[in-house]
């Protein structure tokens, strides 16, 4: 009698706990999706497709450590990038050495410096991530009247944060706007009060924000409290995407613009993205997971799809292979056709700057079409106009 094929078993690690739980665990959710499609479909090559996945609880100092167990302990076939730039970067010296094939998750600009040549990128920022991420907020400001001139950068002292605040220069100076103002806090702030007020001495145009989760809702509501109103607020916060946090801040969200990788805009309406939305949702209800996983969910399932068109195509679980393959390949995902270029990034970019317009309550119903958050960057890509100034925004 023949034996059940033995799985093909796919490690990673994820900040399960800690301050981008709520995160990561909406992409954990995804690849458990991407997981039972896969297998309903007869698995990879032949195999039913197991994930062993570790919480590195958001110290970057646990994440080398669990892929080496992964590797030696658990004998993983294959290894996946979690979520985001402190869990990858942490991984990629242990990954580097093993020369193993490694598809990050959201990890922006994490092989800048390191230029390891397996290493591949899920996150649509394009060959120059520092800049991508946020090219859409100042370039939106030129068109307005009267132009704006001058930008504040705040930012949490964190490693995640250094890219972004990297690319907001390049692009302040790339639009000729003067930075008047440049700060860092305590990812233990509670009291945001005194940077605006330094923020409001500075009477910027442009207030620039790269923060997590928590802060980014601490921040807008510290915001609404102070009578300072900047032109434009956002940019680079983590947090506003995720539905929890959409249906904390309510009405506050007006007016912010800020970085989005995916929105149910016309634009954006991929091939696959509306069922595996609807798998999310039946599987998200009745959980205290991002009900909307508009953010983690789409990346997470197609950073899975390039895995596993890899693997199907060469036939192959050898890491050169796979990364040689990975290299020259097209790939068809719920994120749309996808190629990867120089440091495994994507060829091409495609994030979205959203404003929020008209929300009226905290019900994140409203957030699960396009009439709330509407694109408006790139111009190729929008899906309505900017309300400017951001004072004007929030009375709508």
């Amino acid at each position: 009698m023949a034996s059940d094929p033995q799985p093909i078993r796919i490690g990673y690690c994820l900040s399960l706990s800690g301050p981008v739980s709520g995160n990561t665990r909406s992409a954990r959710l995804a690849h458990e999706i991407w997981r039972e499609d896969i297998n309903r479909r007869g698995g990879l090559l032949g195999h039913p497709v197991e994930l062993v996945c570790y919480d590195d609880e958001g110290d970057a100092s646990r994440v080398a450590p669990l892929y080496k167990r992964l590797i030696e302990e658990d004998r993983v076939d294959l290894v996946i990038g979690g979520y985001g730039t402190n869990t990858v970067l942490a991984a990629l010296p242990e990954i580097i050495a093993r020369k193993r094939f490694f598809v990050g998750l959201m990890a922006l600009g994490a092989n800048n410096e390191l230029a390891y040549e397996n290493y591949f990128a899920m996150i649509p920022t394009g060959p120059d991530p520092d800049a991508a991420l946020t090219e859409g907020f100042f370039e939106v400001a030129t068109r307005q009247e009267p132009r704006p001139k001058t930008v504040a950068l705040l930012s949490a002292d964190a490693v995640f944060a250094r890219n972004p605040i990297l690319g907001a220069h390049a692009n302040a100076a790339n639009h000729g706007f003067e930075v008047v103002y440049e700060a860092t806090y305590p990812l233990d702030t509670a009291d945001f009060a005194p940077f605006l007020d330094a923020i409001a001495e500075s009477e910027c145009d442009l207030l620039f924000l790269c923060s997590y989760l928590q802060d980014s809702v601490d921040l807008i509501r510290a915001i609404d409290r102070h009578p300072f109103r900047p032109k434009m607020v956002g940019a680079g916060m983590i947090g506003p995407q995720n539905g929890d946090v959409k249906a904390r801040l309510g009405p506050l969200l007006n007016g912010v613009v800020n970085y989005e990788y995916w929105v149910p805009a016309p634009a954006l309406a991929f091939h696959g993205m509306a069922e595996l939305l609807a798998g999310y949702r039946r599987r998200v209800a009745g959980t205290d997971i991002d009900p909307l996983g508009h953010y983690m969910a789409p990346l997470a399932y197609a950073q899975m799809q390039v895995v596993a068109q890899a693997v199907e195509a060469t036939g192959s679980l050898d890491d050169g292979a796979l990364a040689d393959f990975t290299r020259v390949t097209e790939f068809s995902t719920v994120m749309g056709s996808i190629t990867f270029g120089v440091r495994g990034e994507w060829t091409q970019p495609r994030v979205v700057q959203v404003q929020f317009q008209g929300v009226k309550d905290h019900d994140v119903d409203q957030f699960r079409d396009a009439a709330r958050q509407i694109v408006v960057a790139p111009l190729d890509m929008a899906s309505g106009e900017l309300i400017y100034p951001f004072a004007e925004a929030r009375r709508n």
